[in-house]
């Protein structure tokens, strides 16, 4: 009985054992099976060690210089150009897309404040003729609006107009709306 736990926990560390090295083309070949024999020594950065379950890593090297120079002149081993062409098209396309969303709100601000202040303006030359003006009470009762009420509507129209009629500025305008 212990000897076939012992050949068992052998056979479950070789599973676990990994190999690495640097094959023809330059990339890195990871394994649980030893590389080919044509693969010489140098390449090979890490084996498992004999007898335990741990791996014996061997120092990082360089590729060979035949290696070195078989790869094409100016690319980058790690960079991919398609890649990275394809990235910026995204990002760039993304900032467009933001852009875009950006004017959308300026254009739909704008509106709102055309609209508040079209309502603002006529809300005053309403105020301003002198005429009695009904509104209606919380509990749902007409009344008419006297000096002071009508003063304070007039001031709020008037806020309306100079925060809603100028230029917009860049700090955020008013978007209330007034009756």
């Amino acid at each position: 009985m212990l000897v076939l736990l012992c050949a068992s926990s052998l056979f479950s560390a070789s599973a676990h054992a990994q190999w690495q090295w640097v094959d023809e083309q330059g990339r890195k070949v990871f394994s649980d099976r030893p590389p080919p024999s044509q693969v010489p020594v140098e390449r090979i950065q890490k084996r498992p060690a004999i007898g335990n379950a741990k791996t014996t890593a061997l120092p990082a090297t360089n590729p060979p210089p035949e290696l070195a120079s078989s790869q094409p002149a100016g690319r980058t081993p790690g960079i991919d150009k398609d890649l990275q062409a394809r990235k910026t098209a995204e990002q760039a396309e993304q900032a467009q897309r933001e852009k875009a969303k950006e004017q959308e709100q300026e254009r739909k601000l704008a509106r709102t404040r055309q609209d508040n202040c079209a309502r603002a303006q006529a809300a005053q030359t309403a105020l301003n003729d002198g005429r009695l003006m009904a509104n209606t009470n919380a509990q749902g009762e007409r009344g008419f609006m006297d000096d002071a009420t009508r003063e304070a509507e007039r001031q709020r129209a008037q806020a309306t107009i100079a925060s809603d009629c100028g230029p917009a500025d860049n700090h955020g305008a008013s978007t209330r709306s007034t009756p």
